[in-house]
């Protein structure tokens, strides 16, 4: 999934109030860790993820790794926490159209 520049910063803006609704623990990105991600993705479409990773490359290829196996879009990484968005069926998030 690609966002605009625009559908981005939308997103950005929206995802500045929330808190992390996952968190990977020492053993990484495991598939309960997943599970979970895959849920929160389902039921808020825009969701917060704490990452716990030693360096940066390590914290960029879980987050990678969480957007092909869920099928979600990388919004922005701060620190330890990435931004993550997967529109519902029934979506609750409205993005601006083009580019």
């Amino acid at each position: 999934m690609n966002l605009t520049p625009r559908q981005r910063i939308h997103l950005r803006a929206l995802a500045h109030a929330l808190k992390p609704v996952v968190s990977t623990g020492q053993r990484g990105l495991t598939p309960a860790v997943l599970n979970e991600i895959e849920q929160a993705l389902g039921h808020h479409e825009l969701v917060k993820v704490k990452l716990v990773a030693p360096d940066r490359e390590a914290r960029r290829e879980m987050t990678e790794e969480i957007c092909r196996a869920t099928g979600c879009a990388w919004v922005q990484s701060i620190g330890h926490i990435a931004v993550l968005y997967r529109p519902a069926r029934k979506p609750l998030i409205t993005l601006p159209a083009g580019p």
